[in-house]
């Protein structure tokens, strides 16, 4: 019996023994999915805390319940491991390791060249690889397939390899890894078939495509596409800034055309692991075949200024408050990239903050997700502990500014405690005196300060 002829049985009777190197927010709960579809399931991690949480049966990630990782390790179905000899033991290996941008934007594979150089260790006959990390198109034919290959073993024929993009959005409370449909490229036909059929056991929807770049390309065109068209409507809101028009009110009213249009909202930058990195994997690509990506380019640049519009925004909030930003008192409202989530990677807010701390600004945050900022994570260079969501803890800001519309945070409370805010996600609804919002018109300079139970005390002792 050939090699594929076996990997298909042992995929259709669940028998073979799946491999997810990666147990982040990508990896674990694929993890989690081979398990429940009745696989013998293993995690590799070079993260000892990662690896001990699975095995105690915990979950690190918000969108994988615990109780669910406890019952798969305890049925013997999910196990997790940081010794990379557990390749030798099993049929098909989902890489899904980290992809991030050096800071002359060019691509850093050292984690997929890592990951791959011990897989090749323990790559025998039969084997099915399957990269998930996103790329540029080309990574799995030009930097994968050589490196297996150099083991004497033939892509295809004696070991199979694909490329299947991973499309988790952390927090969605609608699509998992389960139901969002799998795009699957192999460096051959066999390779594609037996991605498919894997995925296929777990995952809803598979969507086959013709090459491994065809897959890769897939994810950047899915990430540019949401890049350019924030950096759209980020533009949008710089120039009804400049007009005095709502940008909140025109997008919602744009939002009820039922065909050619698509709903995007400004911000204050762009976070997350992959919609501020992934076109750059693009872009540098297309730069090597003498392409210039001015389109996408020019998308990064409007997107990576907003973090300085936010913070004179918040300096044009202060000044109309007779302060400046050195020596005011400035709360970060959600330190999060995105809303309901604990992530805070290439999160705008981080930016703002470092820009404030750099004028001077005493500044804080607070956010329920992230209970503390480490020294190292953010270029302050000290630690933060999120203030408590109090009436008390808005007052005693000069300025709260919202960069994150956590839903649970009671909004009501802030705009009644705060004495002044910068709101840059619409997450407080109508107009108030003392509230100033992203891309529309500020409420009028010349009525009378809002009095606060901090600005009467102030005077009190003043």
């Amino acid at each position: 019996m050939s090699d594929s002829v076996s990997l298909r049985d042992r995929i259709a009777n669940r028998s073979a023994r799946v491999g997810v190197v990666g147990l982040g927010y990508v990896g674990l709960p694929l993890a989690v999915e081979f398990a429940r579809a009745g696989f013998a399931t293993t995690g590799i991690d070079l993260d000892v805390r990662k690896v001990d949480a699975v095995n105690q049966g915990t979950s690190y990630i918000p969108d994988v319940p615990a109780g669910d990782v406890a019952r798969l390790v305890g049925d013997g179905r999910l196990r997790a491991t940081t010794d990379f000899a557990a390749v030798a033991e099993l049929d098909t290996i989902n890489i899904c390791v980290p992809t991030p941008l050096r800071k002359t934007k060019d691509p850093d594979m050292s984690y997929i060249v890592s990951a791959v150089e011990q897989i090749a260790k323990y790559l025998h006959p039969g084997t099915l690889v399957i990269l998930e990390s996103t790329t540029y198109p080309g990574t799995t034919e030009e930097v994968v397939r050589p490196m297996l290959e150099a083991t004497g073993l033939r892509a295809d024929a004696d070991f199979f390899l694909a490329f299947s993009p991973e499309r988790v959005d952390p927090g969605n409370p609608t699509f998992n890894t389960r139901n969002v449909p799998k795009v699957v490229g192999g460096v051959g036909a066999e390779s594609t078939v037996l991605a498919s059929m894997l995925y296929g056991a777990a995952i809803d929807t598979i969507v086959p495509v013709s090459s491994t770049q065809s897959a890769e390309m897939v994810k950047l065109l899915e990430n540019t596409f949401r890049m350019v068209n924030i950096g759209l409507v980020n533009e949008i809101a710089l120039m009804c800034d400049r007009l005095g028009i709502d940008v909140w009110e025109v997008v919602n009213a744009a939002a009820t055309k039922p065909f050619g249009f698509m709903p995007f909202y400004p911000g204050p930058g762009l976070g997350g692991h992959c919609i501020p990195i992934d076109p750059f994997y693009l872009s540098w690509k297309a730069k090597q075949f003498g392409f210039d990506p001015r389109f996408i380019e020019l998308a990064g640049q409007v997107n990576g200024a907003m973090p300085h519009f936010v913070v004179d925004k918040i300096g044009d909030a202060l000044n109309r408050h007779h302060k400046s930003v050195n020596g005011s008192r400035v709360l970060i409202l959600g330190l999060a990239y995105k809303r309901d989530i604990d992530d805070i990677r290439e999160s705008p807010s981080l930016d703002v903050m470092t820009l404030l701390h750099k004028k001077g600004a005493h500044v804080r945050y607070a956010d329920p997700y992230v209970p503390t900022l480490a020294a190292r994570a953010w270029p302050g260079g000290f630690e933060l502990r999120s203030e408590p969501l109090s009436a008390a803890a808005m007052a005693a800001a000069d300025c709260v500014a919202i960069l994150t519309e956590h839903k649970t945070v009671d909004y009501a409370m802030v705009v009644k405690s705060a004495r002044l805010i910068v709101d840059t996600r619409n997450a407080i609804p109508g107009h108030h005196p003392h509230v100033l919002k992203l891309g529309a018109p500020a409420p009028a300079a010349d009525g009378p300060r809002r009095k606060h139970p901090a600005s009467e005390t102030e005077h009190a002792v003043v």
